[in-house]
């Protein structure tokens, strides 16, 4: 991808440096200013290093290694983090050109998200969230939420390096932006409180698989001003058909439930983020148009 020709985006909020909400120094006991006074005067008395105790203390116990909770460090140093830092912004930005141009043609204005980069939990408007959920839209902000670590899952355990796979997943959660621009994500809550105990799985799908195709539709006008380069669009195609619910419930479970689905199936994910990619027409993203999208 010609990533760096794109133009930055001013909209990100970097919040990796607080580490997960509800800690205090380090992630352990928070500590006022006399306790404080307290940990130096008897650390000096014990002949102890203070910044040790405060460690010990902060952390519950002697120091440890990184639980699984917190994302290892990158381990291609502060340039490779620098660089996908980068990569982001670009690929938000130019999500904001696109979508801003077509919002423009029909007759509308396009009012672009903030984009949080976090590690290991982060709060927002929805709730408390951790890593494990991956990357996600709140309506109730208008943010997109990332832990950069998702993008080293995608390469190593759902197989789908690249990054244009990686552009994918920003351009699909932007792609709920966009529905929630258009008025579509309040219509799908009215029609999910409506429906009463009837499943919204169904819905759900509805709803992930138009984010794809907007995704694609994003894809398609990035391909047309020379952005995308030879293997591109196929690595793209990869990371849908890779996070598929067929393929994460056979991978995770071992069998696949499709009642469950609540994003779509590989085949889904593909034809949707496809039909965008190839028409980069909004209007070709009705996944609300058919009873089996």
């Amino acid at each position: 991808m010609r990533w760096r020709d794109m133009r930055g985006s001013d909209n990100l909020e970097d919040r990796e440096g607080a580490g997960p909400p509800g800690r205090g120094l380090g992630g352990g006991v928070k500590l006022g200013g006399v306790g404080l006074i307290a940990v130096v005067a008897i650390s000096f008395l014990l002949g102890l290093n203070p910044l040790d105790v405060l460690e010990s203390i902060q952390g519950g116990g002697a120091p440890s290694a990184p639980t699984q909770n917190l994302p290892p460090p990158a381990p291609s140093g502060q340039d490779a983090r620098d660089e996908t830092k980068q990569f982001v912004v670009r690929i938000l930005g130019d999500t904001e050109d696109t979508w801003s141009t077509l919002f423009g043609q029909m007759g509308g204005e396009y009012r672009p998200p903030r984009l949080v980069l976090f590690r290991g939990a982060v709060e927002s408007a929805c709730g408390l969230a951790n890593s494990a959920v991956g990357p996600f839209y709140c309506s109730a902000d208008s943010r997109v939420y990332l832990d950069r670590s998702f993008f080293e899952d995608l390469a190593k355990r759902f197989g789908a390096p690249g990054e244009f796979a990686r552009a994918y997943v920003i351009a699909h959660e932007i792609g709920h932006h966009v529905q929630n621009q258009m008025g579509i994500t309040k219509k799908v809550a009215q029609q999910r409180a409506g429906a009463g105990a009837a499943p919204s799985n169904p819905v759900s799908v509805q709803l992930e698989l138009q984010a794809d195709c907007f995704a694609g539709v994003w894809g398609h006008f990035a391909r047309r001003r020379n952005l995308l380069e030879p293997g591109d669009v196929e690595s793209g195609l990869a990371a849908a058909a890779a996070i598929g619910d067929d393929r994460i419930q056979r991978q995770s479970r071992g069998h696949v439930s499709p009642e469950s689905f609540t994003h779509g199936s590989s085949a889904q994910r593909v034809r949707w983020f496809r039909a965008g990619l190839d028409s980069g027409d909004v209007r070709q993203c009705n996944t609300f148009a058919t009873a089996r999208p």
